[in-house]
């Protein structure tokens, strides 16, 4: 028998017996959550932003419940949800949900395709972005509060000035961010098409749109929470109707709860916006996974 038969393992023997390193290696990644680049899982995930909200409703019923701070300034969460159940159940708080929703999803829809068709323009060619950057980055530095008298002016206080304030405030910071996600398409990509042959028209179908739309997408995601933000700012002027108007209406009467109500309504409408556009993104551009 010789030395190399001595010597010899049963087959599969060493893979019993080492330890497999993965599971290990897992845990060491998601021990330490206070080390940069380190993630919680999918449950750790949960259970923190659960405790986060959890923990700010106790402060605020304890504030509120040791009178620390007086009924008419800060009402306790009890107050604040039996109010919007009257308001849910009465009708009031879907009438302006229905108004509010309406107004956001035209304007923000008629600004996002704007702005990707300009955008995508700008971030492809010079001479659209000649002309259009200087224009925009001028523009969007002038604050749209000072826009609301001249848009009442100039088309009243119907849903059209509505839908004016959001564009203002969205568009012209949508252009920038889609124009930057088409800059960010690598430029061997673009040579590629050349090198092989495309038309200027076929690089930007089949390479430069399907290369930035991931990040046009998250910068539509972004632009969506200041759109509900405008629309809050064009409804708490002039209006009659909405979610903005009925936060003034109880601002007059000292409905405190109505106001606070609404305004965690607001937030979790946000939220819901933002998940449900988190989600398309997942369905929409599988091909670009990415870490979250």
């Amino acid at each position: 028998m010789s030395y190399a038969t001595l010597n010899e393992k049963p087959v599969g023997q060493d893979a019993v017996a080492a330890p497999n390193p993965a599971p290990a290696a897992r845990r060491r990644k998601r021990g330490n959550l206070f080390v940069i680049g380190r993630q919680p899982g999918r449950r750790g995930y949960l259970t923190i932003a659960i405790a986060v909200f959890v923990i700010l409703g106790l402060a605020w019923w304890a504030a509120s419940a040791s009178g620390m701070v007086p009924v008419i300034f800060l009402p306790s969460p009890q107050s604040v949800i039996t109010r919007m159940v009257h308001l849910a159940q009465d009708g009031t708080l879907w009438g302006d949900l229905k108004v509010s929703l309406y107004r956001i999803s035209v304007a923000f829809v008629v600004s996002s395709l704007m702005s990707i068709l300009f955008g995508v323009l700008a971030g492809s060619f010079g001479f659209w972005k000649a002309s259009l950057e200087p224009l925009v980055d001028f523009v969007r530095y002038m604050p749209v509060v000072a826009f609301v008298p001249l848009t009442i002016l100039w088309s009243g206080t119907g849903d059209f000035q509505k839908f004016l304030i959001i564009w203002l405030g969205t568009f012209f910071q949508q252009v920038l961010m889609v124009m930057d996600s088409v800059k960010r398409v690598p430029g061997d990509f673009v040579g590629l098409g050349r090198t092989l042959g495309m038309s200027n028209s076929k690089i930007l179908w089949k390479i430069v749109l399907p290369s930035a739309l991931p990040g046009i997408w998250d910068a539509l995601r972004v632009s969506l929470g200041w759109a509900w933000t405008w629309l809050v700012l064009a409804e708490l002027v002039a209006a009659t109707s909405g979610l903005g108007y009925r936060i003034v209406v109880s601002q007059r009467f000292f409905q405190t709860d109505t106001i606070i109500g609404y305004i965690l309504f607001l937030g979790l409408l946000g939220l819901i916006s933002d998940q449900i556009m988190r989600a398309g993104e997942k369905l929409l551009f599988r091909y670009n996974r990415r870490r979250s």
